[in-house]
């Protein structure tokens, strides 16, 4: 992953207001996701106020144009940061702590648009997200997973009577 940066909108894609500034500027150099209600929270912190459809409107704009990249967390909100990489990428999420990593497989996107073309799709888009558990998180429970699993594996009778 090199160290291009994505640059912001040209004023003829995207009209450069004091909003979009703003919220890029609340995203920029932040290496964890953030919810849109985290960049709101933050711009009023900082005294830059910012109407909430604003933030999300203008997150939005900048993850359409690249700039930004967009994960789901596991309830289903929508998290932004700043690009690492301004080559087509994809993420490896883990679902625990939220920790991603960006990679890139050229061979997928390959078998990816042959796939679209043998099915008569064209001008095709993707989004490859990846969840599991990194090692971090892997080795803190690990001992928990391991006993939960042979737990489960057991031949237990269910009993009405108290153990």
């Amino acid at each position: 992953m090199g160290n291009d940066k994505p640059t912001p909108p040209s004023p003829a894609r995207q009209r450069k207001t004091r909003q979009l500034e703003a919220v890029l500027s609340a995203v920029r150099g932040v290496t964890d996701f953030q919810s849109a209600a985290d960049v709101f929270t933050k711009l009023q912190l900082k005294d830059n106020p910012v109407g909430l459809a604003t933030v999300y409107r203008n997150l939005a704009a900048l993850a359409d144009e690249g700039i930004l990249d967009t994960v789901r967390s596991t309830d289903g909100t929508t998290l932004y940061r700043e690009c690492e990489s301004s080559e087509h990428h994809h993420h490896l999420v883990c679902r625990n702590c939220g920790k991603t990593e960006e990679f890139h497989l050229k061979g997928l996107e390959k078998t990816l648009n042959e796939m679209g073309q043998e099915m008569g799709f064209s001008a095709l888009n993707h989004i490859v997200e990846l969840t599991g558990i990194c090692s971090e998180c892997a080795d803190k429970e690990y001992p928990v997973l391991c006993i939960l699993s042979l737990l489960q594996d057991l031949p237990f009778e269910q009993s009405d009577e108290p153990i």
